[in-house]
């Protein structure tokens, strides 16, 4: 495998060079998306080019977890994908602190592990295949984050998941969530997809990349209002709940507990 180094102000940051083309050929019935082989393969290029701010959102991630933190507890990233946030996180949270990532993708904790692994990071960490509806179980944590991750499970299994994740954090721990966002004012949307849009075509994605994508994403990817995310927050029990990152339809939220 082969990576290009990208230092910033949280420290080593690292991507793959292969570049995402999973939608560049006319395609006559887009699949449903999944995190397969294929896109593992050249998620971040895909991620950096189609996330606005995704530098800086990891930044900002790790900066917040350093901050709430704490010795004998564990940081869980849910959707770990392939360890961007652990990646950002291990530079910036003290080193006595284990990381766990968890993620239904056997093919992105592939490309994960091979990233730690080649970043040789030295804290102690655990990599897990776990379907976020099912069977989760969060223990003794400080800091979870959830970066792109809440948006891909099916709203029926929302509420128990950031029940499970309310029930497995420390009295004063955190959730760092960031989603991609419905406008409150629908009368907004279409203009918020369309800057959308124009970011991606920015970045060199063609009209046909952006339509497949959508088309494919369209029963995968449920986007919530950022008042229905805080609310959902709020009634599992979150005490304060800010929104730290904010761009068009796209929201980064930290929520703790008391």
């Amino acid at each position: 495998m082969t990576f290009t180094t990208v230092f910033n102000q949280q420290g080593l940051y690292l991507l793959f060079m292969r570049k995402d083309e999973v939608f560049k050929g006319e395609i006559e019935k887009p699949a449903d998306f999944r995190f397969g082989k294929n896109v593992a393969g050249v998620f971040d290029d895909m991620v950096s080019r189609s996330v606005p701010f995704y530098t800086e959102i990891q930044q900002m991630m790790a900066m917040l977890a350093a901050d709430y933190a704490r010795k004998g507890s564990v940081i869980y990233d849910l959707g770990c994908s392939t360890g961007n946030s652990l990646l950002s996180m291990n530079s910036s949270v003290d080193n006595e602190i284990p990381f766990i990532g968890i993620d239904d993708s056997l093919e992105m904790l592939d490309e994960c592990a091979a990233k730690l692994q080649a970043a040789k990071i030295s804290r102690k960490y655990e990599l897990h295949c776990v379907d976020l509806s099912k069977n989760l179980k969060i223990e003794n944590a400080s800091v979870v984050v959830m970066c792109l991750t809440l948006q891909f499970v099916r709203p029926v299994y929302r509420e128990q998941l950031i029940q499970n994740i309310y029930e497995g954090i420390n009295s004063g721990g955190v959730l760092i969530l960031v989603e991609k966002i419905l406008a409150e004012d629908s009368s907004f949307n279409r203009s918020f997809i369309d800057y959308y849009y124009s970011f991606k075509r920015h970045n060199h994605y063609s009209d046909l990349e952006i339509s497949q994508k959508r088309e494919a994403l369209e029963n995968v990817l449920v986007p919530y209002k950022l008042s229905e995310n805080i609310s959902l927050l709020r009634d599992k029990g979150f005490s304060h709940c800010e929104v730290f990152f904010k761009w068009f339809n796209f929201a980064g939220l930290i929520a703790t507990k008391q």
